[in-house]
């Protein structure tokens, strides 16, 4: 699949590859079986989906930009605004909520001095409440960048994981 002639392309030669492997995945009357992956693939390299990014997809793929829009705003994994340099979701449905998720929420608002959907001043932290990631038994939970998984948070490991990815 290549995008349409003369319209801007946003991403690398790579990410469109990665793209035509999502889609190779998928019968071609499905496209839109690959928007995630697309989605997801965007966000590594871009950091965040803006919309002409979404057009991009939209374009790229063969589907309407509304569809590519609706899975880029159901799922918290994708931004659809800038963020910080690292996204800290943290786990507060109920079972991680009982066992520390909210404690580890309170502390890292109060450590970064911030709130939920915010970022830090220097643009290192964003911070929003993540669902379920199936790691009740490991509370609190909380991932980083929608890659990294961190358990059993106590205010230690907190301020180890802040101070560590503020070397980076």
């Amino acid at each position: 699949m290549s995008a349409v002639p003369n319209s801007p392309r946003l991403l690398s030669d790579e990410a469109y590859r990665l793209i035509d492997k999502a889609l190779a995945k998928y019968p071609n009357d499905q496209k839109l079986s690959a928007v995630m992956a697309a989605l997801a693939i965007a966000q590594d390299e871009l950091g965040w989906c803006s919309q002409p990014a979404i057009d991009d997809i939209a374009r790229y793929i063969g589907v309407a930009p509304m569809a590519v829009w609706e899975v880029a705003t159901f799922y918290n994994m994708f931004d659809t605004k800038p963020i910080g340099k690292y996204k800290i979701s943290v786990c507060t449905n109920l079972p991680c909520a009982l066992s520390g998720g909210e404690r580890a929420a309170q502390y890292l608002r109060a450590k970064l001095g911030i709130d939920y959907k915010e970022t830090t001043q220097d643009g290192q932290f964003t911070l929003i409440e993540g669902e379920c990631m199936g790691a009740c038994g490991d509370a609190p939970v909380l991932l980083v960048n929608n890659k990294r998984m961190c358990s059993f948070m106590s205010d230690e490991r907190l301020d180890g994981l802040l101070a560590e990815l503020r070397k980076e």
